[in-house]
């Protein structure tokens, strides 16, 4: 009586429970920020000062991004759940469905709602660069052109439907978009924040320039937590180490719009 065994790869296998487990924590955090996002938001200024023109707009932007990440991190959910119940005897065992996770309807989904995700909150990047910067030329045209470039990207990993996620080159191109555009906008907004700070003590001589501090050194702090974290998974995907590569892909989202 012949038995059926399927392909193993337990480091493969584990990276993908460690990685849910990290992305729930991710997204309990996630949750938590937006939360305390939509309260600031919502509550009425104090003193009677004017209410913010476009609160109404990032209020949207909170719920809307912050569905598309429920809807990508319950996706990844079902499709764990698929893995080791649900399908655990189709051919090719647990691993084969994870490095085939292109072929589901629902992982598909889950992955189009996490980009889509991503674009929302790379916007939200650029829209704060361009206003630091007045809308300069010189700022748009390089930032518009690496995230066009990201899009791009995104449209020709999607069309890899039906592949091994982890032999798409298109992804490797995208991740490096990604650091690029990070990088950029850091050094943008730092730069033009220095530059701003200095003209503020010229002008007032005794000045109190802790806020422009904090802020440079917030926007640095996230910038580098996250460009670590792509440079990580880069990595990974370059020297087609699926663990690795699992591992940070199923908490990249949370990640992004922690910052």
């Amino acid at each position: 009586m012949s038995s059926y065994t399927p392909q193993t790869d337990l480091p493969l296998e584990r990276s993908r429970l460690v990685g849910m487990i990290l992305g729930g924590v991710s997204y309990g955090v996630y949750l938590l920020l937006t939360v305390q996002a939509l309260i600031a938001l919502m509550q009425r200024p104090r003193h009677g000062q004017k209410i913010a023109n476009n609160r109404r707009t990032l209020i949207c932007y909170t719920l809307v991004t912050f569905a598309l990440g429920t809807v990508c991190f319950a996706g990844n959910i079902k499709y764990t759940e698929m893995i080791w119940i649900d399908l655990r005897d189709a051919p090719g065992g647990p691993v084969a469905l994870i490095k085939n996770v292109m072929n589901y309807r629902i992982n598909f989904m889950a992955i189009c709602c996490g980009y889509v995700a991503e674009w929302l909150m790379q916007t939200l990047l650029l829209y704060r660069c361009f206003v630091i910067w007045n809308w300069a030329r010189p700022v748009m045209i390089p930032m518009v052109a690496i995230y066009i470039g990201m899009i791009g990207m995104v449209l020709l990993v999607q069309a890899g439907n039906g592949t091994v996620f982890y032999n798409i080159n298109a992804t490797l191109a995208y991740l490096a978009f990604e650091v690029a555009h990070t990088i950029l906008y850091t050094i943008l907004v730092v730069k033009r924040l220095l530059s701003l700070r200095g003209q503020v003590r010229q002008a007032l001589g005794e000045y109190d320039s802790s806020t422009y501090n904090k802020i440079i050194l917030m926007v640095v702090e996230s910038a580098m937590a996250y460009s670590l974290f792509i440079i990580i998974f880069i990595i990974g995907f370059a020297i087609h180490s699926d663990s690795v590569s699992t591992l940070c892909f199923l908490s990249i989202i949370q990640v992004q719009v922690s910052r």
